[in-house]
């Protein structure tokens, strides 16, 4: 009887530890953004200031349609949005990636992929970004991110990257 009531007692304290989630992927944990006491942890999605933000709040990406470089009203949309975030943060640079889909040679999307990256630039100076905090680099089909041979796949591919890099031009 002694040992069953042990394993009872042993049972109970595990069940009232696995309600206690003392992770830092649970919410509210490092990993979420939030500090114990509701307060944003630097570096973290939610911290507005942080890369990781401009990642998946601001959009680190734009689309283009097959053969162009012409921005499109929602590569506008986020190429504002990113020139918002680095008029604020001052101590960020930007390297513009440009992307091609698989389709043509490599000659043709290594250009294509450095008039996209300069189309991307030209929004973000027009809208008050140094030009010297911007610098551009095509990887034409080089670099996909999806690969099939397949429409799904190509428009993933069109695309422009804002990278962020510690701006050293102050």
């Amino acid at each position: 009887m002694k040992v069953s009531s042990k394993l009872a007692a042993l049972g109970l304290v595990l069940a009232v530890a696995a309600c206690t989630n003392n992770s830092p992927f649970a919410a509210g944990g490092g990993a979420g953004g939030a500090g114990a006491n509701g307060s944003v942890v630097p570096g973290s999605p939610s911290d507005p200031r942080s890369p990781a933000y401009f990642q998946q709040a601001v959009g680190d990406r734009v689309l283009f349609p097959v053969n162009e470089s012409t921005l499109t009203d929602a590569a506008k949309t986020t190429l504002q949005a990113q020139a918002d975030w680095l008029l604020q943060n001052t101590d960020y640079a930007a390297r513009i990636e440009g992307h091609a889909d698989e389709q043509g040679t490599r000659e043709y999307n290594l250009a294509l992929g450095a008039r996209r990256a300069n189309a991307a630039r030209e929004f973000l100076i027009s809208r008050g970004v140094a030009g010297n905090r911007i610098t551009t680099v095509s990887y034409g089909k080089e670099r996909p991110i999806e690969i099939c041979s397949q429409e799904a796949c190509y428009a993933k591919n069109r695309r422009a990257v804002t990278v962020l890099v510690a701006n050293v031009t102050g």
